[in-house]
């Protein structure tokens, strides 16, 4: 189980981490318990931006090219599978791509 509330003394730096774009040798589940977060997948040439919230269920296939928003003042718990011992192991593709998109902020201001 993972979760962070706007109070978390490590929340911009676990924030930063899950910015930058990375990929796992493993798939990535996620069942959101309570809040939300936003995904990106980048596939071949697009990205997809997805909104997730309590109640959703997402599986990153391995080796999916993503980063992950959760917000300048992050709310979510999420339960988290894995099939490795290691849990979330990241590897970081070094391509600040996460930087032309709108944050997590920027895209729940312009849906509302």
């Amino acid at each position: 189980v993972v979760g962070l509330n706007p109070d978390h003394p490590d929340k911009d730096t676990m924030r930063q981490k899950f910015l930058a774009e990375h990929t796992h040798a493993d798939f990535e589940v996620r069942f959101f318990v309570d809040g939300s977060g936003l995904f990106y997948l980048h596939i071949h040439d697009k990205v997809y931006m997805v909104v997730c919230e309590k109640g959703d269920l997402i599986s990153v296939p391995a080796n999916t090219t993503h980063w992950f928003d959760m917000g300048e003042k992050p709310y979510f718990k999420c339960i988290r599978f894995f099939t490795t011992a290691e849990g979330w192991v990241g590897n970081f593709t070094g391509n600040d791509i996460a930087k032309q998109f709108p944050s997590f902020d920027q895209h729940l201001a312009a849906v509302a």
